[in-house]
């Protein structure tokens, strides 16, 4: 891969270690000095809950991936709060983020994982390309009067709403102290928080996690940064399927931003949810574990145990061709644009979990040899 050209952002970079070093030493020594008053505590949560979901519901899925529609009220609170999460602003950070999908893994990805951890994570901010690329990938967000209003003002946005209002609220409420605390706790150490869980979808979610779904690409779920993220955590369903409002499509996967997006859908506020229809994510799912058990094939067949491959190409011949056939009659099904039941593909679904299952015990009796 060709060396980029890089230079180091200083703005960023002298911006971000401070506040990382207000939030590690500056923040707890307040707290181990001072009580935080009980409305500057409602705040903070207040303020993690709104900057976390204006980028997750805002920049993210309504702007960055037109995931659904949303009246001016929500728009205008996610651009506010999306602003105060320092994390630029919405029209930057979507076409960073398109970009992101269009080259996943590539040079041409502006947090590429193949540049290593560091990079991915914060590194593309600390140091920017050169020539930085143009915002060519916007045009409809351009169109967007109120978009374009908050590019303008977002470091200004950031500063009064994000910063200086925790900050002179918690003067009026406890003087000095409650200003510092306002300031250390409700403003910096809050945007630190949110920056990292952020920036740990780019890195982590693209190192160690699951690929149910497609291995296309580096992105994998975890239900671990997905509890952190509002439901951001499931990143490979979120990669094979970006346009889906939903990131934790399962009923039992948490995705807060999911069901606050549903929930002001039925108060009217958002409209015209896009969803990948369930067959489309079957079919997926039956893909990927048609891919696994081909690749579980070709390391059996490099063993020197003959008794050992004999038996289990034999049984994973047999697993394929049983999933052929689910695959077939599923495809058929769509092809042929039969109305498909719940039932059926859920049976569909289950039969694949089942089948991975089975190529577990298969793979976990391998012989040392070729483990």
């Amino acid at each position: 891969m060709p060396k980029i050209p890089k230079r180091v952002d200083w703005i960023n970079t002298v911006f971000l270690l401070a506040i990382c070093l207000i939030a590690i030493i500056g923040a707890p020594l307040y707290l181990w000095k001072y009580d935080l008053h009980p409305v500057l505590i409602g705040m903070t949560v207040f303020y993690l809950i709104a900057t976390g979901m204006s980028i997750t519901l805002g920049y993210h899925r309504l702007f960055s991936h037109l995931s659904f529609k949303a009246k001016w009220p929500v728009r205008f609170f996610t651009l506010v709060f999306g602003a105060c999460a320092f994390e630029n602003s919405a029209l930057n950070w979507c076409s960073d983020h398109r970009r992101h999908h269009k080259h996943t893994d590539h040079e041409d990805d502006p947090y590429d994982i193949s540049q290593g951890f560091f990079w991915a994570h914060i590194g593309w901010i600390l140091f920017k390309r050169t020539p930085e690329p143009p915002l060519d990938n916007v045009a409809d967000l351009r169109k967007d009067k109120l978009v374009m209003w908050q590019h303008k003002w977002d470091k200004l946005i950031a500063l009064t709403v994000g910063l200086l209002l925790p900050t002179v609220i918690g003067y009026f409420l406890a003087g000095w102290e409650g200003a510092l605390g306002g300031f250390l706790i409700v403003g910096t150490l809050r945007v630190f928080i949110v920056q990292q869980c952020t920036f740990f979808i780019n890195s982590l979610c693209h190192t160690i996690g699951e690929q149910p779904y497609s291995t296309r690409c580096s992105a994998r779920d975890s239900f671990v940064m997905s509890l952190v993220t509002y439901g951001e955590g499931y990143h490979n369903y979120h990669h094979e399927f970006q346009h889906d409002y939903r990131n934790g499509v399962k009923p039992w996967n948490f995705d807060p931003t999911k069901w606050a997006i549903w929930t002001l859908s039925k108060l009217g506020l958002v409209s015209n949810l896009r969803r990948v229809p369930h067959s489309r994510i079957v079919m997926a799912e039956m893909t990927e574990a048609r891919r696994r058990a081909e690749a579980e094939l070709e390391r059996v067949a490099a063993s020197d145990d003959a008794a050992w491959r004999e038996s289990a190409t034999e049984a994973l011949n047999e697993l394929l061709e049983k999933l052929a056939a689910s695959y077939h009659e599923l495809e058929t099904a769509l092809a042929d644009k039969v109305e498909l039941s719940k039932k059926a593909l859920s049976r569909w679904q289950g039969d694949t979990r089942e089948f991975l299952g089975h190529l577990a015990e298969i793979r976990a009796r391998r012989l040392p040899s070729f483990a």
